[in-house]
């Protein structure tokens, strides 16, 4: 070994690994910026179910003064924080899409075989996908107020860390999917099996309390659903308050689903048993 190489420090500097998130970050951007209708039908979504669904159940749906309202609300401002999740949910499917399309075209091959960490490599694709969620969460935030539905001034602040925290749930859940899906075309049929059912089975569009009047078992499923928990953080977050069970909740699930997708992101698991071409091994 020549003495310039026994002089290179062992592991990466922090420059480096800034180096390698910024990288990540403004790929997952410009692919972002490029795709204008993914950011149109992120918003249309959404407003669809703020414009059309609350206004036809406006008078049928009442929402009685429950935490963290300290009044009654009209059922637009109940839906708005089951909406913000809601654009978060899908936004962490379409990363995960991403990911099952770089894997086959051979990117997302090249980039984990890269000297880094591979949990780091991962952790810093999910930040990008975070922060594309959060740009669409408070668009959506904008538009909703034009309709006179806002939160507390303070709450557009505090429901920041919130959003960062269930953004990286659900990007991790879609994460920990995408790594055994190995064909792109399998990807719509798996994502009904998740995305639908996590949304509806919530807090999202009902309180829970008028779930259990109407079904004990599928409000225990609500409650052991982790987007219910992402909701009601959300919800608290917006109006300045504090749901410790729903952060206990949502921080554990980020942990788990994030070592799960580093788990099968594993070489020897995962992806690593496929071809070089792309194929099974």
């Amino acid at each position: 070994m020549s003495p310039a190489a026994k002089d290179q420090p062992a592991g990466f500097s922090l420059a480096q690994y800034a180096t390698c998130l910024n990288g990540i970050v403004w790929r997952e951007g410009l692919r972002f910026l490029h795709q204008r209708e993914r950011f149109i039908s992120a918003l249309v979504r959404p407003l669809v179910w703020l414009f059309i669904f609350a206004a036809g159940f406006r008078q049928v749906l009442g929402i009685s003064i429950i935490p963290p309202y300290e009044t009654y609300i009209l059922y637009e401002v109940y839906i708005t924080p089951g909406l913000m999740a809601m654009i978060q949910l899908f936004n962490g499917m379409q990363s995960s899409l991403s990911m099952v399309y770089d894997r086959e075209m051979g990117n997302m091959r090249t980039l984990l075989v890269s000297p880094l960490p591979r949990w780091y490599l991962l952790f810093c694709k999910l930040l990008a996908g975070t922060a594309v969620s959060l740009l669409q969460v408070y668009v959506f935030l904008g538009i909703a107020w034009f309709w006179d539905i806002e939160a507390p001034p303070i709450g557009y602040l505090t429901v920041l860390p919130a959003l960062v925290l269930s953004g990286l749930m659900l990007g991790a859940l879609g994460m920990l999917i995408s790594s055994g899906i190995k064909q792109l075309e399998n990807f719509a049929g798996v994502m009904n099996f998740v995305i639908f059912p996590m949304f509806f089975a919530s807090s999202a569009l009902y309180p829970l309390w008028r779930v259990r009047e109407g079904s004990a078992v599928l409000y225990y499923v609500c409650q052991f659903n982790p987007f219910t928990h992402a909701v009601e953080l959300i919800r608290f977050a917006l109006y300045g308050q504090l749901n410790g069970i729903s952060l206990a909740v949502v921080a554990g699930c980020t942990a788990a689903f994030m070592i799960g997708a580093i788990f099968a992101y594993d070489p020897s698991r995962g992806i690593g048993r496929r071809g070089p071409a792309g194929g099974e091994t």
